[in-house]
């Protein structure tokens, strides 16, 4: 029974990623790519703006959650804006899982550039595990709220800056040992350091949010908002990685010359013959 189970689950695996693949690679319009992180990005910061504003504007009140002066985003998350964060954290978090997924299955079809080797194949799957952990660590914070799950609350808040981390770590790595490969692709050189700079910040910051949320609790909140509001710029970082998924049409013309380079180099290598 096991046995057969397992036996149906890889027949079917594989059928659905190379269905996906090939809805992908029919897909002419790049709005269908392109839109997806700028639609997650505007969600998300202006769920946080709201957030924010409607604190201010209340007169900055002190939530039942709430420490020091300044409120976290969980406290207002976890106040009667709790709908609006719940709605934006599964939002961001499945729409930050399916930018990877649509990256992969773009660079499976070639609409984007390809691996070359297998380290890099294997640094793709990873960064989309960290994206899958992100995922459920932001879905899983925004549901069991600061004030009456403390403890799952602040576990599920380092899952999902651990997923966020090793995603871009590994994203940053895969892109630059492509670009290696592809060293006229100056579009993939920018995409890796805008991801590196901005990942690396984003890093920096969320330890120095660790250290100060128990020693200096306000200056802890500021910089979670600062995290919070700099995750909208690596999510925009995909809107550029997609922006160079190439149309249909010009993929089969980049197909095709580089069949006939191919022929080329083996018609050269052919041994001559003597008659």
């Amino acid at each position: 029974m096991t046995f057969t189970l397992v036996k149906a689950f890889t027949g079917v695996l594989p059928l659905t990623y190379h269905s996906c693949a090939n809805l992908m690679f029919h897909l002419r319009d790049h709005r269908y790519f392109i839109g997806l992180p700028v639609f997650i990005a505007f969600i998300w910061f202006g769920s946080l703006l709201a957030m924010l504003l409607t604190w201010l504007t209340s007169g900055r009140p002190k939530y039942e959650s709430q420490e020091g002066h300044m409120a976290y985003i969980s406290d207002v998350g976890a106040s009667f804006l709790k709908p609006l964060f719940v709605v934006a954290c599964c939002i961001t978090g499945f729409g930050f899982f399916l930018c990877l997924i649509v990256e992969r299955l773009l660079r499976h079809t070639g609409r984007l550039v390809p691996e070359m080797r297998r380290r890099e194949r294997v640094l793709g799957i990873l960064a989309v595990v960290g994206a899958f952990i992100a995922m459920w660590g932001l879905i899983l914070l925004s549901g069991f709220d600061t004030l009456h799950y403390t403890t799952p609350h602040g576990l599920f808040l380092l899952l999902f800056m651990l997923g966020v981390a090793l995603s871009a770590i590994f994203t940053v790595i895969e892109y630059r040992w492509i670009a290696q490969d592809h060293p006229r692709m100056l579009q993939l050189r920018r995409a890796y350091i805008a991801k590196a700079i901005i990942a690396g910040t984003l890093i920096l910051l969320a330890i120095a949010f660790w250290i100060t949320m128990f020693c200096a609790p306000d200056v802890g909140g500021v910089i979670e908002w600062v995290i919070a509001l700099g995750f909208t710029m690596y999510l925009l970082t995909f809107w550029y990685d997609l922006r160079m998924a190439k149309p249909t049409q010009q993929l089969a013309v980049d197909r095709e010359a580089i069949t006939k380079e191919g022929a080329g180099e083996l018609d050269q290598r052919k041994p001559m013959t003597v008659d």
